[in-house]
């Protein structure tokens, strides 16, 4: 009966933690330069920080030099945050400010799509009309 009762109160302890889980949160391959961005859990919301890049290998401290904002030149690119608060699921989600490190390009407000084949829809805009979206590939 101990028994039991250990296996019951295990179950109960994991289903809270898979009911927060989110069908988009894991290591996603963002299509250029061989970036990787994690999409993770911060609070009640999902934001996503760069993993790794082709440049990021040959160079870990590289700086956020393409920034529009000269005073943030100097942030470390490993490690930047470039998803913030994002809400929604379980297909769409709203957020922003979304951030491209590539091009030095941020934009207020974002979307994320799950696909149905599996990819994720990056999209950001500066207006309603003014959107840019890129396509991301799960990589766990």
């Amino acid at each position: 009966m101990k028994r039991l009762v250990a296996i019951a109160a295990l179950l109960a302890a994991a289903v809270p933690a898979a009911a927060s889980a989110s069908p988009i949160t894991g290591l996603w391959a963002t299509g250029s330069e061989g970036g990787k961005v994690e999409i993770y859990r911060c609070g009640e919301a999902l934001c996503g920080r760069i993993v790794d890049a082709r440049r990021l290998r040959a160079n870990p401290d590289l700086r956020d030099v393409r920034n529009a904002d000269r005073s943030l030149r100097n942030r470390r690119l490993k490690g930047l945050v470039v998803l913030r608060d994002f809400r929604g699921g379980p297909r769409e989600w709203k957020g922003g400010p979304v951030y491209d490190p590539e091009s030095g390009d941020g934009a207020a407000t974002g979307y994320l799509t799950l696909r149905a084949d599996g990819k994720l829809e990056v999209k950001g805009c500066k207006a309603a009309i003014f959107c840019r979206t890129k396509t991301w590939t799960r990589l766990r």
